[in-house]
């Protein structure tokens, strides 16, 4: 077995959020995946994090502590895990840093790398029903964006989330009305080749990160085409020239055992890369989407 069916007091550093989707049950719900202690992938969900207490609203690289129990009567794979408490158990204990060059972040993220997408989807294929993972891509060929097909959530959603008492609490408890969540209008993927690839592959992006920076230049620029350039110049001139990219791939449950392949990009790990820059990049850092970055862009409440 992967893990154990119950993780009592699971410290989880979070490398993963997905963007908000609607949900029958929840309201709104987000992927969350992380790494344990020990570096082993581990997915938590359901999580409605939007209607979560503020003290419990954790950003990336925050560690996290709670009780854990597998999601096994829903869901097969094994690292799926779900709160076995309330959300308001859930604590956080503090966040790593970027400092030298993400050294910390890197014990955690890149302890299992691979670089073969056939692999991947082997293993996922397999006994081990491996759903997530991190890859190395060999080459990164393009960033394609593509308009959704429907631009609006359906209207039993939009119904569905008319109908909850949508209200926001601040770190000092006041409460505010929220924004109905937008669907985002665009699909964004890398195209890229890994390791004994023959042919090119493309693979949707569902990084919150991603749906943040789009609204927010969006409302910078009030254009769908420049709030779109503002980030395919980020997620493929500034990603590919300045950082050492890794995609950390998310099988999604109900494609897992029947798609040739099951997986998307569900996070982005982005390290300068080992040059000499480095030295001249820690006092002039790059425009990197962290925390304070992701709060300043209104990722909770201010949804167009």
């Amino acid at each position: 077995m992967y893990l154990p069916y119950e993780i009592p007091n699971a410290r989880v550093l979070i490398s993963v959020k997905t963007y908000p989707l609607p949900s029958n049950k929840y309201n709104e719900l987000v992927c969350t995946a992380g790494f344990l202690s020990d570096g082993k992938w581990i997915r938590i969900y359901p999580i409605p994090f939007r209607d979560m207490p503020y003290a419990q609203q954790y950003n990336k690289y925050h560690w996290i502590t709670l009780d854990l129990v597998r999601n096994a009567r829903k869901d097969f794979r094994p690292e799926s895990y779900r709160p076995k408490s309330g959300l308001e158990a859930i604590k956080i204990e503090g966040k790593i840093g970027t400092n030298d060059s993400w050294e910390s972040r890197k014990k955690y993220a890149l302890k299992e790398v691979f670089t073969s997408m056939d692999e991947i989807i082997r293993l996922a294929k397999g006994e081990e029903s491996k759903s997530l993972a991190t890859l190395k891509p060999k080459e990164i060929l393009d960033f394609v964006i593509e308009e959704q097909q429907e631009r609006e959530w359906k209207e039993q959603w939009l119904n569905q989330l008319r109908q909850y008492n949508l209200f926001d609490l601040d770190e000092k408890g006041a409460g505010k009305e929220r924004k109905v969540l937008s669907k985002l209008p665009y699909k964004y993927y890398y195209q890229f080749l890994s390791k004994g690839d023959k042919k090119p592959r493309k693979l949707m992006i569902e990084d919150w990160e991603l749906g943040a920076l789009y609204w927010k230049m969006f409302r910078k620029t009030g254009s769908e085409h420049e709030a779109n350039q503002k980030v395919k110049r980020k997620f493929l001139d500034e990603f590919c020239n300045q950082k050492d990219l890794y995609f950390f791939l998310g099988t999604t449950l109900q494609y897992h055992k029947i798609a040739l392949n099951p997986f998307i990009i569900v996070g982005l790990f982005y390290p300068p890369k080992a040059t000499k820059s480095n030295e001249f990049s820690k006092t002039t850092p790059s425009y990197v989407l962290d925390s304070q970055t992701l709060n300043q862009c209104s990722l909770f409440d201010e949804y167009p």
